[in-house]
């Protein structure tokens, strides 16, 4: 089959195109918003002749993203692009050039992963978009996606964040490539030549090596470029807005730390309680929490928080669609009691839900979108809305830039307004903070705790004061 294009593509789509085309596996690491799906699909258009299909795999909330995309710049029908849903199988699987698989299904639907080995053949070109969805060496999509795709003929990757951890997450996208590319086909060849593991804590990297080497592996094979170097894009306008914990907030927030130690105090040794997992528990409680809703308890809270919210909706032009960025299904709700016309995208939604709520905000008939970054900070175009309002933040700045950028990417041509609710706490400022530093708050609360090895009882009680 072959297709033509109805757009042109931007000068560091075409030097992409150029990197790449000459090798039959490649990257394109490319910042959110810069274009690298355009990019892809030109790809694809140049090897039409050489290729029976392309199967594109993304996150499944991105599956209908894909499917526009593919219209807007190609002249390709619906007919010619097939959608994977809940009835896709391998006996019932329309004859289609383009196939949009939902990377998740790859791990949880026997069904899906049938219907992709009946459609992967050497005549192939795969597509994994946002890779990053298979940098883990363990799960069962890495290994499978991996597995089925050994037999095709071109394979290309797609992720403005190629490491969000470390070198470590380039293994197995490289591996999805080519075992070729950086020469090891197990995880454990790789570690022993580049990672170094904690003594104390079983399975924490403390350090990798021989980074220029890697880094001089893949240059052949990877397409890089950031959103500064390439495009001209409007600034972005950073606002704060604070409100005061009600009293039930400050009882509550007070004795979610004492359970936290409480619970330390009762571990036999240092390494369950140095972990992650108590501190995740611990930061999601408090968050909870200055949110108005008590984990612990499992009951609402008086907040001011949603207050802040009406009046920072109320002093935007109610011509401006705005997206607000909830983490919590809690904290949906409450918005949503407050917004009942607004558009609502999160995981609790089916995808087709999902999809007609999205349409029905972008068209103009609601003005307020409610998402998760968990559901929505991946791939989605936003740039509709010039206002993003983020009632509360991730932990992780990694995060919180690809929420970011669904708004800020080609097709914005005003400023974009971010402006972020904070409660007066020290929680939130430890976020805020991380966020400026472009780190991890979890990440680096767990260094300080680790810190913590002579007269623990006292070293904790000095860290919580500082939460």
């Amino acid at each position: 089959m072959t297709f033509s294009t109805k757009t042109e593509l931007l000068a560091h789509q075409r030097e992409a195109v150029a990197k790449l085309l000459p090798t039959r596996v490649g990257a394109l690491f490319m910042d959110m918003g810069t274009g690298k799906t355009r990019a892809a699909i030109e790809l694809a258009r140049i090897r039409a002749e050489k290729i029976d299909r392309v199967l594109w795999f993304c996150p499944v909330s991105l599956k209908e993203t894909i499917r526009q995309q593919i219209i807007l710049h190609t002249d390709c029908t619906d007919a010619q692009i097939n959608v994977f849903n809940d009835k896709t199988s391998e006996r019932c699987c329309p004859d289609a050039f383009w196939h949009i698989i939902g990377l998740e299904s790859m791990g949880s639907s026997a069904r899906v992963v049938c219907a992709v080995r009946a459609l992967m053949t050497e005549r192939c070109m795969v597509v994994v978009d946002e890779s990053s969805y298979i940098k883990g060496h363990r799960a069962k999509r890495t290994n499978r996606i991996t597995l089925l795709a050994e037999r095709v003929r071109y394979r290309l990757i797609l992720t403005g964040t190629p490491i969000s951890q470390g070198v470590e997450d380039l293994f197995s996208q490289m591996l999805f490539l080519s075992p070729k590319i950086l020469g090891y086909r197990s995880w454990y060849s790789f570690a022993a030549n580049h990672l170094e593991y904690s003594d104390r804590y079983k399975g924490q990297i403390v350090r990798s090596h021989n980074k220029a080497w890697l880094a001089a592996k893949i240059r052949p094979y990877v397409y890089q470029v950031t959103k500064d170097e390439c495009l001209d894009l409007p600034d972005k306008i950073y606002l704060h807005r604070y409100c005061r914990l009600t009293e039930e907030q400050e009882i509550a927030y007070w004795e979610a730390k004492q359970r936290f130690y409480e619970d330390v105090m009762t571990y036999d040794d240092g390494r369950e309680w140095q972990s992650s997992i108590p501190i995740f528990r611990l930061f999601t409680a408090l968050q909870s929490i200055v949110c108005g809703w008590n984990s612990l308890s499992e009951q609402e809270l008086p907040t001011h928080r949603l207050d802040l919210l009406k009046t920072v909706v109320n002093s935007i032009p109610p011509s401006e669609p705005i997206v607000i960025w909830a983490k919590y299904r809690h904290c949906i709700k409450r918005i949503f009691s407050a917004y009942p016309d607004a558009a609502l995208f999160h995981g609790g939604l089916s995808e087709s839900a999902r999809n007609a709520e999205l349409k029905n905000w972008s068209s103009g008939n609601t003005r307020l979108l409610i998402a998760t970054q968990a559901a929505g900070g991946h791939g989605l175009d936003l740039t509709h809305a010039r206002y993003a309002v983020f009632y509360a933040n991730s932990f992780k700045y990694s995060e919180r830039i690809q929420a970011e950028d669904r708004q800020h990417r080609i097709g914005q041509s005003s400023k974009v307004t971010y402006i972020n609710l904070w409660a007066e706490c020290k929680i939130e400022s430890r976020i805020a903070g991380a966020m400026a530093n472009k780190g991890n708050a979890l990440r680096q609360f767990r260094e300080e705790v680790d810190k913590v090895k002579m007269n623990r009882k006292e070293g904790l009680k000095r860290l919580l004061g500082a939460l």
